[in-house]
């Protein structure tokens, strides 16, 4: 009987210091960006380099890429990076580019543009495969 008892007052114990806050206490936390969010189209540019193609070309590419934002003010946002993938499913694509615009209206002022020409013309040479992708995100 003692036994039953010191086990019932060790359960007292040990409920009573539980935390009883109730489950709906616990959501989480959901804020809401001030910044209305609006549609992007998203431009995905892969590239695949000639196995010609040295260091200082491919520096020459992604340069030349880089000042397109500054030279076409339709391009909202951008950025690039290498393939950094462990999986060994790139098939010899090795820069990714990210084009954001505001609206198709906006991509269609870019493609023909004088300085995506012009970057066209610098990427030529060295290009053996290139892959595009557009979304809206």
């Amino acid at each position: 009987m003692k036994i039953k008892i010191l086990l019932l007052l060790t359960t007292i114990l040990i409920c009573s210091c539980v935390d009883k806050k109730n489950d709906t206490d616990h959501k989480p936390e959901i804020t809401t960006n001030t910044k209305e969010m609006t549609k992007q189209l998203r431009h995905v540019v892969l590239f695949k380099f000639k196995e010609t193609s040295t260091p200082a070309d491919i520096k020459g590419v992604e340069t030349a890429f880089g000042k397109l934002p500054s030279e076409i003010k339709e391009i909202k946002d951008y950025e690039w990076g290498l393939n950094n993938s462990p999986e060994g499913l790139s098939k010899g694509f090795t820069h990714c580019f990210l084009v954001t615009f505001d609206s198709e209206e906006d991509r269609a002022i870019y493609l023909p543009h004088p300085a995506h020409k012009a970057f066209v013309d610098v990427l030529s040479p060295h290009l053996d495969d290139v892959l595009v992708i557009d979304y809206w995100n």
